[in-house]
């Protein structure tokens, strides 16, 4: 039970927005029709509860299109909980997002009920997606040949991270490198320091895949990627290393798959990192899933104005952006008309 005088977190939340749309009725009524007022923190729930997400995405999406203007299509597809939705039984809405790397844009998301479960939730995430010449790389729970197939069928290409759960492939990958030759053509370095850290990566690949068991399975696989990482940390005097793999229906060089392979996690640190640290996704405790997906969009929205406004004055963070636009309408005003 709640304490007498106090209500559930959500439903402050969602008063709060009423006050706040009554705070700036006049603003918004130069927008909206308010002859009934601000509506109620009801509405506002039935609202996001009944709008089918799929719908609001798909606007969302056709708006971002409008605004995109690239030379390559690199779209990494990774997944992220939404942690404040968790249930008594500690279940929570987990999205699946579509991610293109060169835009720093959104291009569409699909739940599923946990991480485990995005194998079945990717293929439904690439049918609403415009694969044709694009690059669509996916961490190891996206390689399967089923979805290396969709991906080409598609007009795509794709860039799977290989581990454990594709054992003979892994090893496969691991026997094949340790018995080519490097040479210069097919090996890419490069070594640079971060603050106390010096990091030296060297990308390897081969287009020989005749070390594949039933290398026919994976439609269209043209080479074979080895990512060796060495990062030395000064303040502790110690070095780590790793090894990653990855398999390509791609011809390319090893600079250019070691580009793709870094800006994958742009997927992690452009739009994750921002949903959670900026916008505060993860303190939200809307716990219906049409809430959770709709509201998930309209940070989204509010992420990419902020982005756009952020490429005329790159001095000036998305943190800062955000609250002067709350503080100032005409600044507002200017970031939704950009």
């Amino acid at each position: 039970m709640h304490k007498i005088g106090k209500k559930p977190n959500e439903v402050v939340r969602r008063s709060q927005i009423q006050d706040f749309g009554n705070s700036r009725k006049e603003f918004f009524s130069k927008y909206l029709d308010l002859k009934n007022g601000i509506p109620s923190h009801d509405t506002f729930n039935r609202f996001f509860s009944l709008y089918e997400p799929k719908s609001f995405q798909n606007i969302f999406v056709e708006w971002l299109s409008t605004l995109i203007n690239i030379k390559e299509k690199h779209i990494a597809i990774d997944g992220k909980s939404c942690r404040g939705s968790h249930s008594k039984t500690g279940e929570m809405l987990h999205l699946l997002h579509a991610y293109l790397t060169d835009d720093c844009s959104f291009l569409g998301q699909e739940k599923s009920a946990d991480k485990s479960n995005e194998i079945t939730a990717i293929p439904l995430l690439l049918d609403v997606l415009d694969l044709k010449d694009a690059l669509v790389s996916i961490d190891a729970i996206g390689c399967q040949i089923e979805i290396a197939s969709k991906i080409i069928d598609k007009a795509g290409d794709y860039l799977l991270a290989v581990k454990q759960n594709q054992k003979t492939l892994y090893e496969d990958i691991q026997s094949a490198f340790l018995v080519h030759e490097n040479n210069e053509n097919t090996t890419f370095v490069t070594e640079e320091i971060n603050g106390s850290k010096f990091e030296k990566r060297t990308c390897k690949i081969m287009t020989d895949i005749t070390h594949i068991t039933k290398a026919e399975d994976w439609k269209n696989l043209q080479t074979i990627v080895k990512i060796e990482s060495e990062i030395y940390h000064k303040s502790k005097n110690k070095t780590t290393t790793e090894e990653r793999y990855y398999i390509s229906s791609q011809t390319n060089s090893p600079e250019t798959f070691l580009k793709y392979t870094r800006n994958h996690w742009l997927i992690e640190n452009k739009l994750h990192w921002s949903l959670d640290v900026i916008l505060k996704e993860d303190q939200s405790r809307k716990r219906n899933n049409n809430v959770t997906e709709n509201f998930s969009i309209v940070l989204k929205l509010v992420l990419k104005l902020l982005q756009e406004k952020q490429l005329k004055n790159k001095k000036i963070s998305i943190k800062r952006m955000r609250k002067m636009a709350a503080w100032n309408l005409d600044y507002l005003v200017e970031m939704l008309d950009f």
